[in-house]
């Protein structure tokens, strides 16, 4: 056969080798259940989906756990889950502050902390409202603030201690109220949290703002204070996001509580994540991080 045949059989064969693949491909375009097995919408493996987007900030605004999801989040914070969960964040944290953060040595290398369901959990109290299936009730909530009473989260408590021995300087950001500062101290010193650099609380000027926003404007005033603020630890998205935002963000879960505030509308937080300061920090994240 001569060169003319052979290109001529050659491509023959690629047409056919090519439109193999493309029926392959074609019919493979969507991912095939093996055996055709059809997803089994039961309450757990609907509420495992409800809770990954509660954490991933896909499920938007909710009041409570839906009811049908009661025992499956009390199953989940009380058994070994959450707290191995809580434990790989606390590893990562760690990691984290070991290997990627040089310490300047000057005391202003810090480190973010959101106070409840981050260092204090409050597990007892849901426990006596449903895990998050009853409406949030801001008063029998400070009722049970006001007693102290919070137990440490463990992984918290031992990131903590560790972040200290490093050298960091960690500021405790939460959205309580000025007036709790006495209970809030002596509960996180009965529990073992001490040597902070500062516990920031809302002062009265700060009623009704949206949490993403009184606590990124509280992280502004780190910085324009010289704060280098290398990591910030929380269980809710609005304690993470904002301008400025930390060079790294680790959220624990927490699928009994989303905070929100009746004075300011989700549409306003879409409208602040979005904003051209805060695209330009998420850019410069992304590059750290890629390296």
């Amino acid at each position: 056969m001569d060169c003319a045949g052979r290109l001529s059989l050659n491509f023959l064969l690629s047409v056919l080798v090519l439109g193999l693949i493309t029926s392959t491909v074609s019919s493979q375009s969507i991912l095939q259940i093996p055996g055709n097995r059809k997803i089994i919408k039961d309450d757990v493996v609907w509420c495992e989906s409800w809770k990954f987007t509660v954490e991933t900030n896909d499920a938007g605004v909710w009041e409570s756990v839906p009811e049908k999801c009661g025992e499956f989040v009390k199953d989940y914070v009380t058994g070994d889950r959450y707290p191995s969960d809580s434990e790989a964040v606390a590893e990562k944290s760690l990691s984290y502050a070991t290997e990627k953060v040089k310490l300047a040595g000057d005391g202003k290398d810090a480190w973010v902390f959101d106070i409840d369901e981050t260092l204090l959990s409050h597990l007892p109290y849901y426990a006596l409202h449903g895990y998050g299936t009853e409406a949030f009730d801001e008063t029998s909530f400070d009722e049970w603030v006001y007693m102290a009473a919070a137990p440490a989260l463990p992984a918290s408590l031992k990131l903590y201690n560790s972040l200290l021995k490093l050298g960091f300087k960690l500021v405790l950001l939460t959205g309580r109220s000025e007036s709790q500062r006495n209970v809030t101290v002596e509960n996180l010193l009965k529990v073992g949290y001490k040597d902070w650099e500062r516990l920031i609380l809302r002062g009265p000027s700060d009623s009704g703002t949206l949490a993403v926003v009184y606590k990124s404007e509280r992280r502004k005033e780190l910085q324009l204070g010289g704060y280098r603020i290398h990591g910030c630890s929380g269980d809710q998205w609005s304690d993470l996001m904002g301008d400025p935002m930390a060079k790294r963000l680790f959220k624990l879960p927490n699928p009994m509580f989303r905070e929100i505030s009746s004075s300011r509308t989700e549409k306003d937080l879409l409208i602040l994540l979005s904003s051209h300061a805060l695209l330009i920090e998420l850019l410069d994240r992304f590059s750290f991080w890629q390296n």
